[in-house]
């Protein structure tokens, strides 16, 4: 039993935040395009960001800003251009978002981070945002979750957003999140921005130790078609207003708060993977066996980004040799003798041997999982250069709780790690064919 309960309110959940989604006219659709997350005080910020050589403007920004201070009081986040690889204009534009942000809220330009989301190439719209910037301060509330997520996103089908509870020292403590992505995502990181906030009090080397272990476990583990982006951002805050007693090193209370942050990052991390671009199911592979977890991830990521084993799943094929030939590819030694893959309850391969199975049944169970998914399947991308909301309706209440399990097993190793995908249909090809044009 998980040593957390759910609770409503996502990044505004714990206590002492506020946030707000805005339509300021950076996409020409009228849909909303510009978020903002707040602390009431200072608080202690960790990010991982991309690992790509070519990066936006806010990723250097934030990663200065948290190498000279980790700590933050907001998060201000554009949707509709990327602002990446848009040269010394770009990293005048973030300077002065942060600046105009700064004299709204009345407090230093050092305390306030920046994300920015869209088609590479493009500066951000600062007339739109100077208009914007008051109109989104003014909007700021203590249940304003649910508009910011809904300002952060492109192509996602849906909003994503979680918050968890558990109890430290007897007081309650909460960690809220709410993230985008949709494509161009693959480990190290990807397309996706993720905002989290919390209310302990904790270091802020823990902190930041703690949200890489948990990027590892959850965004670092998805991948929907092998392309890393220029703008990857996950930032976390903790404000200290639950009041427990500070987090300082390892240990039961640590261990505790670790553990729901991994859960609140995977949750987000899933509902990427689900919502990728044209796709129809989320994957999850299980793998066991390895030498150690790093190993046993690196496997699954491989099998969950092989586009093979995508097409097979969308086309609800049990090809378990596709299966068999990725994990054989991703780098880390086995024996073949040892190998064993399930697909649900289907043991397909067992002591690198084929096995005899219900094909017909096995295709079923494919076709289950896409028909227990909430998202619509008969939407339309329009996307264009103009406008990046799609037609793909924002529909809420999507479900990460029903998964294509591929179970892979590679020897006797104490090594266990999962990694999340989706399928490839033809929508993909569409929805970027179109993306600029």
């Amino acid at each position: 039993m998980a040593e957390w309960q759910e609770i409503t309110g996502g990044v505004t959940a714990p206590k002492g935040y506020k946030a707000a989604g805005i339509t300021a006219g950076l996409k020409p659709s009228g849909l909303p395009d510009l978020a903002l997350i707040v602390s009431d005080v200072e608080a202690i910020a960790a990010g991982v960001f991309t690992t790509s050589q070519v990066k936006a403007a806010c990723v250097d920004y934030c990663r200065q800003r948290l190498q000279a201070k980790p700590f933050a009081r907001a998060i201000l986040c554009n949707a509709g251009q990327a602002n990446a690889a848009t040269g010394s204009q770009g990293v005048r534009d973030a300077e002065e978002s942060a600046e105009l942000l700064a004299k709204e809220l009345n407090i230093s330009p050092e305390s306030i981070l920046l994300a920015s989301t869209g088609v590479i190439g493009q500066r951000i719209k600062m007339d739109a945002l100077r208009g914007g910037i008051p109109k989104l301060v003014a909007a700021l509330s203590p249940t304003g979750s649910d508009t910011a997520a809904g300002a952060i996103i492109t192509t996602d089908l849906v909003t994503k957003s979680i918050a968890l509870e558990t109890t430290i020292a007897d007081r309650p403590v909460r960690i809220g999140g709410i993230a985008k992505g949709s494509g161009m995502i693959h480990p190290n990181m990807a397309t996706m921005l993720a905002f989290v906030t919390c209310d302990a009090a904790v270091s802020p080397h823990l902190w930041q130790e703690m949200l890489s272990r948990a990027a590892d476990r959850s965004f670092n583990s998805i991948t929907v078609d092998g392309d890393t982006s220029t703008n990857d951002s996950l930032i976390a805050l903790a404000n200290g207003e639950s009041r427990t007693p500070a987090i300082t090193e390892m240990g039961a209370e640590a261990e505790k708060l670790e553990a729901m942050l991994t859960a609140v990052c995977q949750h987000l991390a899933k509902a990427i993977a689900r919502d990728g671009e044209g796709a129809t199911c989320l994957m999850e592979v299980q793998v066991t066996g390895a030498h150690d977890e790093l190993a046993a991830r690196q496997i699954a990521k491989t099998i969950a980004g092989s586009s093979l084993v995508k097409s097979a799943i969308f086309g609800r094929d049990p090809n378990w040799g596709r299966i068999a030939a990725a994990a054989g590819r991703a780098g880390v030694p086995f024996e073949q003798e040892n190998l064993n893959i399930k697909l649900g309850d289907f043991l397909l391969f067992e002591n690198g041997q084929p096995l005899p199975f219900d094909r017909a049944a096995a295709s079923a169970y494919l076709k289950q999982a896409a028909a227990n998914s909430v998202l619509p399947q008969d939407f339309v991308a329009t996307n264009n250069s103009n406008d990046l909301s799609v037609d793909r309706k924002n529909i809420p209440g999507q479900r990460v709780d029903n998964p294509v399990i591929i179970a892979v097993n590679v020897g006797n190793g104490h090594g266990a790690g999962k990694a999340w995908g989706c399928d490839l249909s033809y929508d993909y090809v569409k929805i970027n064919a179109e993306y600029t044009t």
